[in-house]
């Protein structure tokens, strides 16, 4: 059973602090310690008026962040779970705090009674048993997503450019554009990118999409270009979903009250036209002396619903979809895109957020492993040298604890690859974002929801050989080792499928007969201190595996094209050692051992293509 690596970093944290004399260097390694065991960080960002405040208050369920502009705008702002609720920690630039509390109906007051300059954080205690998982924190709306470097972009993002201060996971808050340019693009890469956010850690999300005036029904629109968004900036993002904030706000952190109610109950019993008329104006709406509601409820209507919430609140109610203000509020939520549809993994902000805290104890470990490896690096003298040394031993990229993080190798692999330090075709890349986006092994290969344990182990060992062979061709390199860490995933999915299918046995090929092998040959290379210890370990399984399949280090009975491909992936790994300064002796011993590799590769790739 593999260990859970935020209990491996746990003990790692405990051994070194234990080593170490420095005070400061213990206070930096407890930081990361108690991290591992705190609710997970989730920043909520977004560009000036893009609706971020208005989400944060539809994820809390409380109406606590002001969507005005008031002094607590320009400030982060973190929402934790704590019992005394309503309690504000007013945290200063100088190290002290101050203290305050909500208004009642859980909001943030206008003024804090600290100059905003001397502010570096609110944390807001509310008893929420949501927060005892995810910790909400509210950013101030940017103009740009541009950030000018890392420190500055975590400064604006999380009130400190400190290491240690920082989400693990963001939701980013993005206008609602015809589409996404180049330029856009560029510089939401960049600012995720500075913020240590790629991939496995970052949603966006489009706000405000009904409010273009042009369409009745923004969501095809809106869906559109969600999908678009996805394929522009899927290396930076784990999804991108449209959502109305200001319906899903409404609905889960205020919900409609009677009165409001009643009011959109007399607008539904309205000419539809003449209806339809009135909101094509908003301020017609609010101050038209005609209507039968007060302007006063209006107004509240306009602020709490707009054009597009009040009118599929009316049709609802038509409908007879809506008799009761609760089911009014089931129906606006549902409107709002808050929700996918059952229990969907992708596709809405909850769903979004439901990814984070399933994935939370990887994404702490994430970051503890990146501040761990920093940490590492930094200058001391004598023992804590030495301690810090052992430190970035022992997160090694080869070393056991580096191997035994099992749940974070396709989150490290998905970082690189948006970083640009693993380069992937398209199919690979395709199956590399399935396997991060997505929990079920079916899903996680593309296939069906309801697809048998011998379909998904077939399509994972189809998959192994891709990238058995990629890790191979960039063995040492940190390419290879991102390549392997899929490949170890891949391989877990076999052996999970076949453990547990009840016809594992049909997915077995037939056992072929192993190679004959010049043991003399083999030794000259292992003996050599120029071979790679990873290539002395291929060397053994060809001397001691006794089908062809193991003795390429593939599972028993794999099919003849995975043989194939694991032949050539090791003809192209040894052949590498042709361009190293070797003997002639042991230059022949590599010749002949990749001519016998592509033999086997020449023979079993045929034949699994003319089976197929």
């Amino acid at each position: 059973m593999t260990a859970n690596p935020a209990d491996l970093l746990r003990s790692l944290c405990d051994g070194t602090s234990a080593r170490l004399a420095g005070a400061d260097l213990r206070e930096r390694v407890a930081r990361v310690r108690a991290d591992l065991d705190a609710p997970l960080r989730v920043a909520v960002a977004g560009a000036v008026s893009s609706g971020k405040s208005t989400l944060v208050n539809a994820l809390l369920g409380l109406p606590v962040a002001p969507v005005d502009a008031g002094e607590c705008t320009f400030v982060v702002t973190q929402y934790e779970y704590g019992e005394d609720d309503g309690r504000i920690t007013i945290e200063l630039t100088d190290g002290t705090a101050a203290y305050s509390r909500l208004l009642p109906g859980h909001r943030l007051p206008s003024e804090l009674g600290v100059p905003v300059a001397r502010i570096r954080r609110l944390r807001v205690a509310l008893n929420l048993p949501s927060l005892r998982t995810v910790t909400i924190i509210d950013t101030p709306g940017m103009n740009t997503v541009t950030a000018v470097n890392e420190q500055a972009a975590r400064s604006m993002l999380f009130g400190s450019g400190d290491e240690d201060d920082r989400a693990q996971a963001m939701i980013y808050v993005l206008r609602y554009v015809q589409k996404f340019d180049d330029t856009a693009l560029a510089e939401f890469r960049g600012l995720t990118g500075a913020c240590g956010m790629s991939c496995v850690n970052t949603l966006a999300v489009l706000g405000q999409i009904d409010r273009r005036g042009d369409e009745d029904d923004p969501w095809p629109t809106a869906r559109r270009l969600a999908s678009g968004g996805y394929r522009d900036l899927r290396t930076s993002v784990f999804d991108v979903v449209p959502v109305i904030g200001l319906l899903a706000e409404t609905a889960r952190a205020h919900p409609l009250d009677g009165e409001e109610f009643e009011a959109l109950r007399r607008l539904a019993e309205l000419d539809e036209d003449d209806l339809e008329d009135y909101l094509l104006d908003m301020e017609d709406f609010r101050t038209a002396s005609d209507l039968p509601v007060p302007a006063e409820v209006r107004h509240r209507l306009v602020a709490r619903l707009h054009r597009y919430g009040i009118r599929v609140a009316v049709d609802a109610i038509r409908r007879g979809e809506a008799a009761d203000p609760a089911a009014l509020t089931a129906c606006l939520l549902h409107l709002s895109g808050y929700a996918s549809a059952g229990r969907a993994a992708t596709g809405s902000v909850a769903a979004g957020l439901a990814h984070f805290a399933r994935r939370a104890d990887q994404l702490k470990a994430l970051d503890a492993l990146t501040r761990l490896r920093k940490l590492a690096r930094t200058p001391a003298l004598g023992s804590d040298r030495a301690t810090l040394d052992a430190l970035a031993a022992q997160l090694d990229e080869n070393r056991p604890i580096a191997t035994a993080l099992g749940g974070l190798r396709i989150f490290t692999a998905a970082e690189a690859l948006g970083r640009g330090t693993l380069v992937l075709n398209e199919e690979m890349t395709a199956e590399l974002l399935s396997l991060a986006r997505h929990d079920a092994p079916a899903e996680q290969l593309g296939l069906p929801a309801g697809a048998s344990r011998q379909e998904v182990a077939a399509a994972a060992t189809a998959a192994t050989t891709r990238w058995r062979r990629l890790a191979m061709m960039n063995e040492g390199r940190s390419a290879g080792h991102r390549a392997r860490d899929v490949l170890t995933v891949l391989e877990d999915l076999v052996i999970s499928a076949l453990e547990e299918g009840e016809g594992a046995a049909e997915t077995r090929g037939e056992a072929l007969p192993p190679v004959p092998v010049d043991p003399s040959a083999v030794e000259v290379l292992r003996s050599s201190p120029m071979v790679p210890a990873a290539d002395k370990r291929a060397l053994e399984m060809l001397l001691a595996g006794t089908e062809l399949a193991t003795q390429l280090g593939a599972p028993p009975g794999a099919p003849r094209a995975e043989i194939a491909g694991y032949a050539a992936a090791l003809s192209a790994r040894f052949r590498v050692l042709t361009h190293r300064p070797i003997s002639l002796r042991q230059r022949r011993a590599v010749e002949a051992l990749c001519d016998a590799y592509e033999a086997i590769w020449s023979q079993h790739h045929q034949d699994g293509a003319s089976r197929r």
